[in-house]
């Protein structure tokens, strides 16, 4: 099911940080995606279901210029991509070899995707720059997919950095990288987050008046009892 707008929002206000200790009070503690930094510093911070895509090992009659024409294409995944998606990548941290350039790119970015998130690399770094699409990776290189990868499919499980991803899955991205959210867990997350957010930002101001951490983060029940009743006046 769609994430709710206003779980969206709630998420789109809370860091990656915030979010992988969420998750792991919820007892999921691989949700961070390794490699996936942006390529331009301060693209915002971005929400949007999984779009999956998926690569496999190099084999030299399957991966041919040729295949970017076949009805199992990256360039048919795109097509098939809803707007607010965000496009995840499994490219098995390949960076020899760049997975989308700037026109794919661009395209994405006509369709309404959100963004593109990968373990793997692009190309065209320049061009892909200049379409101004979000884009999060391990690095970019020269040589197109075919000459490193195989393209097999989209919308299905993919590993990601690590990481298990289902389309359809919860991903929000920042400054700190890419995570993963379980779709049944969105709106609970979102919540939790939200005031966990609120309540450090309650926290930090107490350390900008000189307490100290003992007792205060992680806080005692004294602290939380304050902070509860700083909640209800303020």
């Amino acid at each position: 099911m769609p994430l709710p707008p206003e779980s969206a929002k709630a998420l789109g206000a809370v860091s990656t940080a915030t979010l992988t200790t969420v998750l792991l009070k919820k007892g999921l503690c691989n949700v961070w995606m390794r490699g996936a930094r942006p390529l331009v510093p301060g693209q915002g911070r971005l929400v949007g279901p999984a779009f999956t895509l998926r690569f496999v090992p190099w084999r030299e009659d399957l991966a041919t210029p040729e295949s970017w024409a076949s009805p199992r294409s990256t360039r048919a995944a795109i097509e098939a991509m809803e707007p607010g998606v965000i496009a995840v990548v499994d490219a098995m941290g390949t960076t020899d070899a760049g997975i989308f350039g700037d026109i794919l790119c661009a395209r994405m970015k006509r369709r309404g995707v959100a963004a593109l998130v990968t373990d793997g690399a692009v190309r065209d770094a320049a061009g892909v720059r200049a379409t101004e699409f979000p884009v999060w990776c391990h690095g970019v290189a020269a040589p197109p997919s075919v000459a490193r990868l195989t393209f097999v499919n989209w919308q299905e499980p993919i590993g990601c950095g690590g990481v298990a991803i289902v389309p359809g899955d919860v991903v929000v991205a920042d400054d700190d990288g890419a995570v993963v959210i379980p779709a049944a867990l969105g709106d609970e997350v979102a919540a939790l987050a939200a005031e966990q957010e609120r309540m450090e930002a309650w926290i930090m101001s107490e350390v900008e008046k000189g307490a100290a951490l003992p007792g205060l983060y992680p806080p005692n029940a004294e602290t939380r009892a304050r902070y509860e009743a700083w909640s209800r006046g303020s």
